[in-house]
């Protein structure tokens, strides 16, 4: 009865390493696409600045 006993502890373990392993990757992953989000929102705001500024008679 004791093995199961291990093989549960070591089954739980290597799930839990699972799930941080998919955590960090996540992570990362929401990372790079907040930056890519950031650098898109920089550009549109830019072109729109620029849109502005090319407006004639606008103040």
């Amino acid at each position: 009865m004791s093995w199961m006993l291990v093989a549960a502890v070591l089954l739980a373990t290597a799930g839990l390493l699972v799930l941080g392993v998919l955590a960090i990757r996540l992570w990362l992953d929401v990372r790079a696409l907040a930056k890519g989000v950031d650098t898109a929102a920089r550009a549109l705001a830019s072109a729109a600045e620029e849109l502005a500024d090319a407006v004639p008679g606008r103040v």
